[in-house]
C-alpha cells in the first residue's frame, strides 16, 4: 500500500501571519483605482480601472457587511469549521478535506492563465487589506490566500457531490466505531433548499424584450447584492456567495443567467473488493490486484489547536476516489469532481458575456457540476440548461446505486457535450421555468422528451412548486417585470389541493363520535372554503401547515409508497391509500395542538409566523419578546413559489422564518436595462447599520426596489462614496 503525506488542512502558521510594508503599499496603491458607492440601500457599487480592481473592491466591501460569512464559508472549504463549532463537526471538515484537494487548488493557481491569477491575488489582497485596516477584529483566519477561489466548485458553497456519502460514514468507518454499520439516511421534515428560474421571450412580453426571473432559495443572508464595473468591459449586478469574486446570479447588460440547484448525477459510488495481504490494503480491478493507496490527512479542531496537535486520518484511496464509507460489509469508494479551475474560469466568463453565442461558450468548459440555468438576454433569447457537466456512462446500469468498481466497464467514459445534455433554446410556448424540478416539464407541452436522454442525466422528479409554476406561467400572455414578480409571488399551495379533498372525503364518510365530530366540523369547513391560497389573515393556512407536517409523518411511515416516487407522484399515492382515520386523527392533533399553544385553532398564519434579525449571528436564534413582522408566506414543499421555510425554536411559542426567498430580481433587456431586486432582510450583518433590516417589511410583503445599474442612476442615491480603506 503506498502512503502518501497530503497537506495539513489550516496550517497553524496561517494563525500567526502578519502584512509586510510591501504587501500593505501595494495594497493602499490599488485601493485609489477603486471607488466604491453605496446607494440608498447599502448596495455596493464597485468602479476600477480594471477588473482585478473591481475584484480588490468588491471583496473590501463584502468584509465590510459581513466578514464572519465570509470566513465561514472558507472556514468550510478549508475542513476548518471545528475550529470554530469543536468537536462535533470534525468529520464534515473531514468529508471537505477528502473531496476538496487543497494542494490541487494550490497548483491550479501556479499553473492558472496570467489574467486568472490576477483575479485571485486582488481576491486575496481586498481581503487581507480590510484586516490590515480592522487589525482588532478577533478572527480565525488572519490571512487569504490567492488559491482559496480554486477551493469552490461551481459557485455554489457547500455544492459538493458525494453520491449521497456523508460525514455519518466517514465517522463510522474511519472514527474508530464498528467499520460495518450500514448507515440509514432520514428525511428532513421539510425541504431547505431550493430555486425558481424563469425566463420570458419577447413574443409574450409587452415590450417585446426578454425578461429574466431570479428567485433562489437558501439561508437566509446567505448573499448579498453587489454591483461590478470596470473599464475593461465588466459591468455586472446580482448576487454573490460571500466570498466569492464573481457574480454568481445576475446580469450583464447583454444577458442575465439564474442557477436552480440539480439532481443531475455528477457523482458515483464503486464498491471496492478490498484484500488484505502482508498487512497491506489492495483492491481487485480487472482480475489484478492493486495497492490501496493511503493518504494522511490532518485536521486541526478546536480542542487539537488547544493542545497543538493535530488529529490525523489515514485515508484509504483507489483508482476511483477516497474510500468513504462502509455499508452492508461492502467498502464505498466515491468519484466526483469537486474541484475544477473550470468551473472558476465558467463562473468568471459568463459574467462578461455579450450574446447568446458567448453564453454557451462558457458552458462549453463543462465547469458548473452542481446547476440548471435559466438564461435570457437582450437579442430576445430564452434558454434552459439541465445540468453541464455530465459523466458518460454505460446506460444499462443503474447508476443511482452504487456500481461494482472491481471491472473496468463501470469506468466515465469522458464527458457529455452540452449539445447532448437536456436543453432548451427559445420554446413556441414563449416561457421556461425550472424550480429543482424535471427539466421534462420546463416550457409545458413544449419540453424535452424523457426517453430521448439516459436516464442517469435527469433523475430529477417533478414537485408542486414546478406544477404551481407551469400552471401560473401559462395565464399571462403580457407580461411585464411586475406581472413577472407577481407570477413569483403565487400563493397557492398546489400540494393541499391534493391533500384536503383527502381529508375531507375522510371525513365525511367517517362514523365519528359526537365529540370528535364537533371538534372538527368546524375546522373542516374552514378547509372546505380555502381556496389554497396562503396569507397572512389565514386560519386555514394555519390548519393546513399544521396538519401538513402530521401527514409528513404518515407519508415517511406509510410501507406502501415507493421512496423512489418523487413529490407529486408520492403525496398524490398517499391521498389515495391513506387510512380514513389515520388522516382524521391527524388532523385532531393540529387541532388540538394549535388550541393548547394559542388558546383557540382559529389563528391567523401572520399571527404565529413571524420574520425577525435581531442579531449578526450565523446560527438562527429567535425571541418571542422582540419585535418580528407577520409573514403569509410558507414554505416551498407545500408548492408555494416564494419560499420561506418557518419553524418553532427551542423557547419560542411563534415561528420564524430561516430559509427561502434570498436575493430576488426581474430583470428586462432591451437598449436600456430595466429591473427590480429584493434581498432579505438587508445588505449589512452589522446590527448597528441602517441596512441591517430595511428591506425587511418590504421582504415580507414581497415589495420591490428599483435596481441601480447605470452610474448616473447610482450617484443620484449615493449614500457615501469612498475608497477602500477610507
Amino acid at each position: 500500500m503506498r502512503k502518501l503525506l497530503v497537506f495539513l488542512v489550516l496550517p497553524y502558521t496561517l494563525f500567526a501571519q502578519k502584512f509586510s510594508k510591501e504587501e500593505i503599499t501595494r495594497w493602499e496603491k490599488q485601493a485609489k483605482q477603486v471607488t466604491i458607492i453605496r446607494d440608498n440601500w447599502g448596495i455596493p457599487h464597485i468602479y476600477g480601472k480594471t477588473d482585478a480592481d473591481a475584484v480588490f473592491g468588491l471583496m473590501y466591501a463584502q468584509c465590510e457587511d459581513d466578514f464572519k460569512r465570509i470566513e465561514m464559508n472558507y472556514l468550510e472549504k478549508l475542513g476548518g469549521v471545528s475550529l470554530v463549532k469543536g468537536e462535533s463537526v470534525l468529520y464534515d471538515d473531514l468529508l471537505n478535506a477528502i473531496v476538496i484537494d487543497q494542494e490541487a487548488a494550490k497548483a491550479d493557481y501556479k499553473r492558472a492563465p496570467e489574467w486568472l491569477r490576477k483575479l485571485c491575488s486582488a481576491f486575496a489582497d481586498g481581503i487581507n487589506y480590510y484586516l490590515y485596516k480592522h487589525n482588532n477584529l478577533p478572527v480565525t483566519l488572519n490571512r487569504f490566500e490567492p488559491w482559496y477561489p480554486l477551493l469552490w466548485t461551481d459557485g455554489s458553497i457547500g455544492a459538493i457531490n458525494t453520491a449521497g456519502i456523508t460525514s455519518d460514514d466517514l465517522k463510522n468507518l474511519y472514527g474508530g466505531k464498528d467499520p460495518g454499520f450500514s448507515f440509514n439516511q432520514t428525511t428532513d421534515e421539510e425541504v431547505l433548499t431550493g430555486s425558481n428560474g424563469f425566463a420570458f421571450s419577447p413574443k409574450i412580453t409587452e415590450s417585446g424584450n426578454a425578461i429574466l426571473y431570479i428567485n433562489p432559495h437558501v439561508t437566509f443572508y446567505f448573499r448579498p447584492e453587489v454591483h461590478m464595473v470596470s473599464e475593461e468591459g465588466l459591468n455586472v449586478y446580482g448576487a454573490v456567495t460571500w466570498g466569492q469574486f464573481f457574480v454568481y446570479q445576475g446580469f450583464n447588460e447583454h444577458c442575465g443567467w439564474m442557477h436552480t440547484s440539480s439532481q443531475v448525477d455528477a457523482a458515483d459510488s464503486y464498491i471496492e473488493k478490498l484484500i488484505k495481504k502482508d498487512g497491506k490494503w489492495y483492491y481487485e480491478y480487472n482480475n489484478k490486484q492493486i495497492p490501496v493507496i493511503e493518504k494522511k490527512v490532518r485536521l486541526m479542531n478546536s480542542s487539537a489547536v488547544d493542545a497543538k496537535e493535530p488529529r490525523t486520518f489515514a485515508i484509504l484511496y483507489t483508482r476511483h476516489g477516497p474510500i468513504m464509507a462502509k455499508r452492508n460489509a461492502q467498502y464505498l469508494s466515491v468519484r466526483a469532481d469537486n474541484r475544477l479551475m473550470n468551473g472558476l474560469i465558467q463562473c468568471w466568463q459568463r459574467t462578461k458575456t455579450k450574446s447568446f453565442a458567448d453564453f454557451k461558450k462558457t458552458l462549453d468548459l463543462l465547469g458548473n457540476i452542481s446547476n440548471n440555468t435559466v438564461y435570457a438576454d437582450a437579442e430576445g433569447n430564452i434558454a434552459y440548461w439541465h445540468g453541464n457537466r455530465i459523466p458518460i456512462r454505460d446506460p444499462k446500469l443503474d447508476w443511482s446505486k452504487p456500481v461494482d468498481g472491481s471491472i473496468s466497464t463501470t469506468e466515465w467514459k469522458g464527458y457529455h457535450k452540452v449539445d447532448e445534455t437536456v436543453h432548451l433554446y427559445n420554446p413556441a410556448n414563449g416561457w421556461l421555468q425550472n424550480c429543482n424540478s424535471t427539466p421534462f416539464t420546463v416550457a409545458g407541452n413544449n419540453s424535452p422528451r424523457k426517453n430521448d436522454y439516459p436516464s442517469y442525466m435527469a433523475p430529477d422528479g417533478e414537485n408542486f412548486r414546478g406544477i404551481n409554476a407551469v400552471r401560473v406561467l401559462n395565464e399571462e400572455k403580457r407580461y411585464t417585470i411586475d406581472k413577472v414578480i407577481k407570477a413569483g409571488y403565487d400563493t397557492r399551495l398546489t400540494a393541499f389541493e391534493v391533500l384536503v379533498p383527502a381529508l375531507i372525503k375522510a371525513y365525511e364518510a367517517s362514523s365519528l363520535g359526537d365529540s370528535l365530530n364537533a371538534i372538527l366540523r368546524e375546522p373542516i369547513n374552514t378547509l372546505k372554503n380555502w381556496d389554497y391560497r396562503c396569507g397572512e389573515n389565514s386560519v386555514a393556512t394555519t390548519l393546513a401547515v399544521t396538519w401538513g407536517t402530521f401527514v409528513q409523518m404518515l407519508m415517511r411511515r406509510n410501507p406502501q409508497l415507493d421512496p423512489n416516487l418523487d413529490q407529486v407522484e408520492r403525496t398524490r399515492k398517499f391521498a389515495e391509500i391513506a387510512n380514513g382515520d389515520d388522516l382524521l386523527q391527524a388532523f385532531y392533533r393540529a387541532v388540538k395542538t394549535l388550541k393548547e399553544d394559542n388558546g383557540t385553532w382559529q389563528v391567523d398564519w401572520g399571527e404565529i409566523n413571524r420574520y425577525q434579525r435581531i442579531n449578526p449571528d450565523i446560527e438562527n436564534k429567535f425571541d418571542d419578546s422582540k419585535p418580528s413582522l407577520p409573514v403569509g408566506f410558507v414554505s416551498s414543499q407545500w408548492g408555494m413559489l416564494p419560499s420561506f421555510t418557518s419553524s418553532y425554536f427551542q423557547g419560542t411559542k411563534k415561528r420564524y422564518g430561516y430559509n427561502g426567498n434570498s436575493f430576488i430580481c426581474a430583470v428586462e433587456f432591451g437598449k436600456r436595462i430595466k429591473a427590480k431586486s429584493l434581498l432579505t432582510g438587508g445588505e449589512s450583518g452589522e446590527p448597528s447599520s441602517k441596512h441591517f433590516f430595511d428591506q425587511g417589511l418590504m421582504y415580507s410583503k414581497g415589495q420591490f426596489k428599483d435596481v441601480l445599474f447605470y452610474k448616473e442612476d447610482v450617484l443620484k442615491h449615493a449614500e457615501k462614496t469612498y475608497h477602500p480603506g477610507e
